[in-house]
Order: C-alpha cells, then sequence, then structure tokens
C-alpha cells in the first residue's frame, strides 16, 4: 500500500523544525516529524497514520549533538538521531551495556540501522525495546519547542497508546538515562525473530538503589511492576527468588486478550521473561 498524500519539508536545524511544526499546524495541517522512518512510514502505508506534512530531520545528522553518545558523569546521553545500531555496536561501559545487549530485539539489521533512538521512545510502542530501557534506567527525554527547551522524565512520558508527553509542536533533541544498572537485561517473546514482541521484560539488580521490573504487551504503556519489586528486594539473589518475582509480576498484571494472545498466556510469559531476565541480568554481573 501507499500512503495518504502528504506535503514534505526539510528542517535545517533545531529551530526550523519547531517553527515548521508551528506554522503547518496554524495553517490548518497535521504535521508529524521524521527521522529513521522506520516506525512512521509503515504506519503511513496501512494508512493508520495520515499526516498531511512531514518535517524530515535528517539534514540535523550533521549536528555532533544529535548523533552522539555522551558519558557524563553517572549518567548517558543519546542524541536524538543516534540510530538503534549505533548503540548496538557502541562501547557503553558495564553501567549501561544492557542498552546495547537489548538492540538484538530491535527489528531486523536494516531496520536497526535507520531507526533512532528517540524516534522509537516518542512513537510510545508499549513492546518497544527503547521504552522499557527508559523506564528501567530513569531515562530524561530532552525536548525543544516554542516555548524552550524541557525535560520529561520517563515515568512521566508514556500515556497509552502510541502515546507520550511530547507536545505535537516539539522536537526531541536527546534522551538522558541516568540510573546506571552494571546488573540489567532485557528479554522478549516474538512469533518470529524481528516481529513485535508479544510481551517483553527489562530488570536490573541492585541492592543499593532498589530492583527493578518493567514490563512490555501488558498494558497500553510500558508499566513498572512494583509487586515484583518489593519481592526482588526483599531477598537473596538466585533461583528461587527470580522465580518468585516472576510469580509476582504475573499475578500483579490485568493483560489484554487479542489476537496475538490471551490474558493468561500473556501472563504466563511474563512470568518467564521476568524470571530469565533477572537470571541474565545476574549472570552478566557475575562475570565482571
Amino acid at each position: 500500500m501507499k500512503p495518504a498524500a502528504f506535503r514534505y519539508h526539510r528542517a535545517h536545524d533545531v529551530t526550523d523544525a519547531v517553527g515548521l511544526l508551528g506554522e503547518l499546524a496554524a495553517a490548518g495541517e497535521d504535521p508529524k516529524l521524521i527521522a529513521g522512518g522506520q516506525s512512521l512510514m509503515p504506519m503511513m502505508n496501512f494508512r493508520l497514520a495520515r499526516p498531511t506534512a512531514l518535517v524530515d530531520l535528517g539534514p540535523l545528522r550533521r549536528e555532533p549533538a544529535l548523533n552522539s553518545v555522551r558519558r557524563n558523569g553517572s549518567s548517558l546521553t543519546i542524541g536524538a538521531l543516534v540510530t538503534h545500531r549505533a548503540v548496538e555496536v557502541a562501547e557503553l561501559g558495564p553501567d549501561f551495556d544492557v542498552l546495547s545487549r537489548a538492540m538484538r530485539w530491535v527489528g531486523h539489521l536494516p531496520i536497526r540501522s535507520r531507526g533512532t533512538v528517540a524516534g522509537s521512545i516518542v512513537h510510545g510502542d508499549a513492546t518497544a525495546e527503547w521504552c522499557l530501557l527508559a523506564l528501567l534506567l530513569d531515562a530524561v527525554i530532552v525536548a525543544e519547542g516554542p516555548r524552550g527547551p524541557r525535560e520529561i522524565p520517563a515515568e512521566e512520558m508514556f500515556h497509552g497508546f502510541y502515546t507520550t508527553a511530547v507536545e505535537p509542536d516539539e522536537v526531541v533533541t536527546a534522551v538522558r538515562f541516568t540510573r546506571p544498572s552494571p546488573r540489567a537485561a532485557l528479554t522478549e517473546f516474538a512469533r518470529r525473530h524481528g516481529d513485535f514482541a508479544i510481551v517483553d521484560a527489562a530488570v536490573s539488580i541492585d541492592a543499593e538503589h532498589g530492583g527493578r521490573v518493567v514490563l512490555g504487551g501488558v498494558a497500553p504503556a510500558p508499566i513498572r511492576v512494583p509487586e515484583a519489586e518489593a519481592v526482588l528486594d526483599g531477598g537473596v539473589p538466585g533461583p528461587e527468588l527470580f522465580a518468585e518475582c516472576g510469580e509476582a509480576a504475573a499475578a500483579a498484571i490485568d493483560p489484554p486478550d487479542d489476537a496475538a494472545g490471551s490474558a493468561a498466556y500473556r501472563r504466563r510469559l511474563a512470568r518467564t521473561l521476568v524470571t530469565r531476565a533477572l537470571h541474565e541480568a545476574w549472570e552478566k554481573g557475575e562475570t565482571r
């Protein structure tokens, strides 16, 4: 299929992109930003999204801040136009290498080579790996708009199906991860490799700051599971505790019934994936 007709604009810098969004909206258009296009274009081809104008951020790749990965003390900042593949091959150090390891779950190589970190987060798919990682590692999404820059904590970012806190006239410029997690892992289950996950789980084990359990595919947006986190923080790490944490996660959620699987099926997946991710996170920490 082909997308509905739209007007095409190229932004020269972030200020120009923000201005174009405002001008187009004021003229009655429904503009969307496009960077890698790996999420938006398929939806447009199936007429699930029908923007009347696209603002292309491709020319902004020449701006170093938008296309770089930077470590600053205990945080890691990823520019808005950094691709999944760039993160996959980056040396991020033990505190954030879960980001690199998680990229193997993102589609196929051509998708990882074009899709962007910020684009995935702004798209707000409930099973998108970057959305789970944002919650897991206390990401802060940095956006620029006509009212100036602002920072959106990941816990305030995801509002529901493909809905985020980013305003229509804002451009995300960076994602800053503020929670170093040497013992962290993400895993998921899909029908075929590269398909959208039915359920995915991201976890971290941190004796000092508390463990974290994040699930995708069990609610309209990715969610933390405090009941499972309480179990994880209350015992000695090991197979029994990890299994108990998986059980707690499955019991706490109320997943949907749809064509991809029943609620009971998603609960079983959540239990298995949380347990599996905890084993992986613990083993990664042990080998360092």
